[in-house]
């Protein structure tokens, strides 16, 4: 079906940057350096959506060109874990469990995001503001440019104290690096103003390409490959989204990791000693996938 006709002019390209730690946000920037260097730049799309890691990604593509922020990956010193680096535990399997206990206890994705917001205003208390004030620093460090992009960038969040879904850009009031800060809040949720928020993954999924719907032509990127802990009925998984899309008309493709690139995640994505082989097998991969996307993305 040709949907070129009812595009709006603007609308025609949307990429979506998923989440999946610190090996998945070096996967992202390896992928799209890859696929930069095969010949296909893709940071030049219509609308690029960015949750928790993806928006980290996404952030660091409207700052800097993905040759120099991969070549910053593979000679940065691999920081070493440490558990208050955010003034607070990093994600860890009790915090894996926690989440897991609240959405099992859910009756709908409204109803965990309700739950999982006032569990992570409570994990804000106890930590305080100099470790809120930390993680700030944490994400400032990530990025190239504290400014927001000129592309239009959509970052994901949720309202801790609601529930509510949110998405902020560069005409929401909010500054990118808090911006980045919130969608990546995954532990204790990050204060902006009087607001609270929580990770963009709990919007809806670790994806969220719904927020895509409307333009002609949708890639995925996902380095979680879809995956989602939420029970099947709510259908927050990324095939049911992109299900969703192709039937409101877009075009979608979605590059999920590959075999290397899993090997490289190893069993750790919050890991930061994985970012240089994640980065690397995503750029092979991304190499190796140009020509294919290209034909997708450009025609």
């Amino acid at each position: 079906m040709n949907t070129t006709s009812r595009i709006p002019t603007g609308r025609e390209r949307a990429l979506v940057l998923g989440g999946g730690g610190s090996a998945g946000n070096a996967w992202l920037i390896g992928l799209v350096a890859g696929l930069y260097e095969g010949g296909l730049d893709v940071t030049g799309a219509d609308l690029v959506i960015g949750t928790s890691a993806g928006a980290t990604a996404a952030a660091q593509l409207g700052g800097a060109s993905p040759a120099d922020l991969l070549v910053a990956i593979l000679s940065a010193p691999t920081p070493q874990p440490s558990v208050s680096q955010r003034g607070f535990s990093p994600i860890s399997s009790t915090h894996l469990e926690r989440t897991n206990a609240i959405i099992a206890a859910s009756a709908d994705l409204a109803d965990m995001r309700r739950r999982v917001g006032v569990d992570a205003i409570e994990l804000a208390a106890e930590s305080g503001p100099a470790g809120q004030e930390r993680w700030r620093r944490t994400v400032a460090a990530r990025l190239p440019s504290p400014h927001w992009p000129e592309r239009a960038v959509l970052l994901t969040a949720v309202y801790a104290d609601t529930g509510e879904p949110v998405e902020l850009d560069r005409d929401s009031g909010v500054d990118l690096v808090d911006a980045v800060a919130a969608s990546c809040a995954g532990g204790p949720a990050y204060a902006i103003g009087a607001r609270h928020y929580i990770d963009g993954g709990y919007r809806r999924s670790s994806e969220n390409a719904d927020l895509a719907a409307g333009y002609e032509r949708v890639l995925v990127l996902s380095p979680l490959g879809g995956r989602t802990r939420h029970p099947a009925g709510w259908r927050s998984d990324l095939a049911a989204q992109v299900k969703e899309l192709r039937a409101s008309g877009s075009t979608v493709e979605t590059v999920l990791p590959d075999e290397a690139s899993l090997e490289a995640f190893g069993d750790n994505m919050m890991n930061p000693s994985t970012r240089p082989p994640a980065a690397l097998a995503g750029h092979r991969q991304g190499l190796r996938l140009a020509g294919e996307i290209a034909g997708f993305w450009t025609r």
